[in-house]
């Protein structure tokens, strides 16, 4: 009797149980930060694109929608997920330049959306950059 005492008084009896109710619900945490981290980085990653791509679009006296568009593509190649850039630019000096990055990754979260009576979508958003034109 006096080792269930000390069993119940130390709190050791209910540890494998408490393990299991803990341990789905921390791994669910871990993959909802994963799922935001990857689209945090995503959202960063497109508005960087769309901020550089504006500027080389503004200062461009050629064809400012093509270099635009290459430079929106090289900070593009370096991050996660599926990107679309579209650029309108004026080529009056003054005018404007406005590029419209939209970003697309993986729901981690999407299989067990099914389960819950959700559907299995995507993370999507969007980065726009303005920048006036420059001209000599």
């Amino acid at each position: 009797m006096f080792k269930q005492a000390k069993g119940w008084l130390l709190g050791q009896q209910g540890d494998m149980v408490e393990g299991a109710i803990t341990f789905p619900i921390m791994a669910l945490l871990a993959l909802a930060l994963v799922n935001l981290a990857i689209a945090g980085f995503s959202a960063n990653t497109a508005q960087n694109a769309a901020a550089y791509a504006a500027r080389v679009a503004s200062v461009t006296q050629d064809n400012p929608a093509g270099r635009g568009l290459d430079a929106a593509n090289q900070v593009l190649a370096h991050g996660v997920g599926d990107y679309s850039v579209s650029i309108a630019a004026d080529n009056r000096p003054g005018g404007q330049v406005r590029v419209e990055v939209t970003w697309e990754v993986p729901n981690v979260f999407g299989g067990l959306l099914s389960y819950f009576g959700g559907e299995n979508q995507r993370l999507q958003g969007k980065a726009v950059a303005v920048q006036r034109k420059e001209g000599w």
